[in-house]
């Protein structure tokens, strides 16, 4: 599949510092931060630097390097957090059927209350 990246999109925005976050954690190649509309006490987007469009696209496209500080980004969030004892929900939709709502990856790391079987819906 060919992956067409809009950089109009808000996490791209963000990453060229056009839009404010409240940022998590920043390293070489990801981008953390608080969702603006959270739905659980603890709610962070994990983005990754480069353009992908989802998690397949990054899969397939991205460097060791971007792979390799993603996941252990993911990680340090969790960690930083305090999230791993009591568990936390990780969702990263993607494309039209998965109701992905921003064209970049970006996985949501939720925590802080039972979040049921499902979420509700916003």
């Amino acid at each position: 599949m060919s992956y067409s990246y809009d950089d109009q999109n808000i996490f791209a925005k963000i990453l060229r510092g056009e839009i404010p976050n409240d940022t998590v954690l920043e390293t070489e190649y990801s981008l953390a931060f608080r969702d603006i509309r959270a739905q659980a006490p603890v709610h962070v987007l994990v983005i990754p630097k480069g353009a992908y469009v989802c998690f397949d696209h990054f899969a397939q496209e991205a460097s060791d390097a971007e792979v390799l500080d993603y996941v252990r980004a993911v990680g340090e969030v969790c960690r930083m957090e305090g999230v791993e004892e009591k568990g936390f929900r990780m969702i990263a939709n993607a494309g039209e059927h998965g109701l992905q709502e921003v064209p970049h990856l970006h996985v949501h790391i939720l925590a802080g209350r039972s979040l049921g079987r499902m979420l509700d819906p916003a």
